[in-house]
């Protein structure tokens, strides 16, 4: 027997014994039991009676397969096949006798399929009916079939624990397959973030030092122009490393090494810069993520803020670039570069307030510094 989830439209990855012909065998396993009343069939019918006899009983086993192992298919096969299956129990019970009540079991089995707990008064009716209806009808000489109020509940119980594990290993996989989802998700993220961060930097360096040689160039300052002019193929030759490193998750980044790289790309565009002199103030913990904002920051400094002068502050757990550029509103800062850099400070706990007042612009980030157990103090021994 096959189970679908709950959901029938959830769950795009099957285990294997819920694909192709694999979700037809294992309910027509239990198929075998319908031999029982064709043998009644045998036994009690002759002629056009035998042959009516027997093909109920197939098309109760095909309707059986088709509500088991289409339950996730079109509704108009789960309308038609549970509703026929029945039917064709009642249209049994002439032919077969008592032992057509064998198929209240293959009942049973798809009310707790459908219905789970709210199947209960289907089972307790389905078990007086094949336990009790016998002993009505005189001419079929039985009495009380007790096995069927034993065998009835015992198989809806049993059918009921069963569902219930093969529903927990359907939502395991599709749990599963929505981690690796989110997982394969969050890492184009990253990559996407990264490469905004480094690209968005490392060609904007590119582009200055550039111009600066362009303009030491037409100026006849031949010397400087190719000094600038290998500064940029080395820093092309250092982005394409770093993309590759971003790429396969390797890439490092450190405050001491963007702080250098923030003096020259500053002083190739001409700002003024304020740089601290050491970064042995920063908690080593946070020399990545500082570094990341001093890329971020200086590349906006750079690009936008038309700046004469900037500046970078350090603290233990805190780092503020400030300009005297073209500003904008408070907290204004909402482009993709800082989007991902709020993503990188949130994932550390710690807040970015961007925003300028029309004289410069000023981004801060803090992080808190994380609580430190209290001294454990070990009392002195009197000797």
């Amino acid at each position: 027997m096959t189970v679908a989830p709950s959901d029938p439209t959830a769950g795009e990855v099957r285990p294997w014994w819920r694909s192709g012909w694999r979700r037809y065998l294992f309910p027509g396993v239990w198929l075998a039991y319908l031999a029982d009343p064709a043998g009644a069939v045998q036994q009690y019918q002759t002629g056009w009676a035998r042959v009516a006899g027997y093909a109920i009983i197939v098309v109760f086993a095909a309707c059986y397969l088709v509500a088991l192992s289409q339950w996730e298919g079109p509704r108009s096969w789960r309308r038609l096949a549970f509703p026929a299956m029945w039917l064709l129990a009642a249209a049994g019970v002439p032919f077969a006798r008592e032992r057509a009540f064998v198929m209240c079991i293959f009942l049973t089995v798809l009310s707790i399929a459908r219905w789970r707990r709210r199947s209960l008064p289907i089972v307790v009716a389905l078990t007086a009916v094949a336990g009790f209806v016998p002993a009505l009808i005189p001419a079929w000489h039985t009495g009380i079939q007790q096995d069927w109020l034993v065998t009835i509940p015992i198989v809806a119980l049993a059918m009921w624990g069963f569902f219930n594990i093969m529903r927990t290993n359907v939502e395991l996989t599709q749990a599963r397959s929505e981690v690796a989802r989110l997982a394969a998700e969050n890492e184009r993220t990253r990559i996407a973030r990264d490469l905004h961060d480094l690209l968005g930097h490392s060609l904007t360096t590119i582009t200055v030092k550039a111009g600066l040689a362009r303009r030491l160039a037409e100026t006849g300052q031949a010397d400087r122009a190719l000094a600038e002019i290998g500064e940029v193929e080395r820093l092309s030759r250092r982005t394409l490393a770093d993309v590759r490193a971003a790429v396969s998750g390797q890439h490092e980044i450190r405050l001491a090494s963007e702080l250098a790289t923030a003096h020259e790309v500053l002083r190739a565009a001409g700002i003024s810069a304020e740089l601290p002199g050491s970064v042995d103030i920063v908690d080593p913990t946070l020399s990545e993520l500082f570094g990341w904002i001093v890329r971020e920051g200086v590349t906006n400094v750079v690009r936008h803020a038309r700046a004469t002068w900037c500046a970078i502050l350090l603290g233990p757990g805190s780092i503020e670039i400030v300009d005297d550029g073209r500003g904008g509103p408070p907290d204004s800062g909402s482009g993709t570069g800082l989007a991902g850099l709020r993503e990188r400070v949130a994932a550390a706990g710690g807040t970015v307030r961007a925003g300028g007042d029309g004289r410069g612009w000023r981004l801060r980030v803090d992080i808190p510094e994380p609580a430190r157990p209290e001294p454990v103090t070990t009392p002195t021994i009197p000797a």
